[in-house]
């Protein structure tokens, strides 16, 4: 979940712009869809059999319990993700849609989950990378340089100095200078800014649950332990990432 962190950890810095007040969510088919992911009235979501038609359509096994002869395609995906897929299907049907099915719904339920996680940041006048750049201040407990905190949140050195500058000035964070080196600075969060990460979190905490209370808790343990598979392989794959 790109999507949101909660200022507990990093996430890509060029999608957290993307979703600062204003911006409603991704493509729902990872870049392969209609921009604002709504079907075309002639195929509601509720008609979607993505998954299970591309194993008809690619040779793979039928639907548990199908009739020898039936079309194993009646599998209902209702969500935007689904019929976009299905329009692809119908376009290209010798192409494997199978990634859009897992990307587009990783990305469609970033975006819709950071939409409403960032509703407190937008009432306290942060954006979520400023929120993760006290986010990072406030988990590891102790001062951090600029550099570390480009680290820490996958940004560049640029767009930390900008936020921090910004959130320096609004007096959430303070700035000591090195005794060794003046280029160097030292930063921590004020009193006020650890307050308010205090505040924040456990709001989106109670969001995360209430949204994932509707996966049974093995469910939310695979899903976790798949998702954790996947990034640790792009992170490997791609190093850090930063804008």
């Amino acid at each position: 979940m790109r999507a949101t962190n909660g200022g507990r950890a990093p996430v890509d810095d060029a999608a957290g712009e993307a979703g600062e007040p204003g911006e409603t969510g991704a493509d729902p088919a990872g870049g392969h869809g209609t921009a604002a992911g709504t079907p075309t009235a002639d195929t509601p979501p509720g008609n979607s059999d993505a998954t299970a038609g591309r194993r008809t359509q690619h040779g793979g096994p039928p639907a548990t319990g199908a009739a020898p002869g039936t079309d194993t395609r009646t599998a209902v995906h209702r969500d935007t993700v689904a019929a976009v897929v299905r329009q692809w299907q119908a376009v290209h049907p010798e192409l494997d849609t199978g990634p859009m099915e897992v990307i587009g719904r990783i990305n469609r339920c970033a975006a819709l989950l950071q939409q409403a996680e960032d509703a407190p940041l937008r009432r306290a006048g942060l954006s979520r990378p400023e929120f993760d750049l006290l986010g990072a201040l406030r988990r590891t407990g102790h001062e951090l340089t600029p550099g570390d905190l480009a680290r820490e949140t996958f940004s560049s050195g640029a767009a930390v100095t900008k936020r921090l500058k910004q959130l320096t000035e609004r007096g959430l964070v303070e700035r000591r200078g090195d005794t060794r080196d003046r280029r160097v600075a030292h930063l921590r969060l004020t009193d006020t800014g650890r307050d308010l990460v205090d505040g924040i979190l456990p709001e989106q905490l109670a969001y995360e649950t209430a949204v994932l209370s509707v996966l049974a808790p093995e469910g939310q343990d695979e899903l976790a332990g798949l998702l954790a598979e996947l990034l640790g392989h792009l992170e490997g794959r791609t190093g850090v990432l930063r804008a």
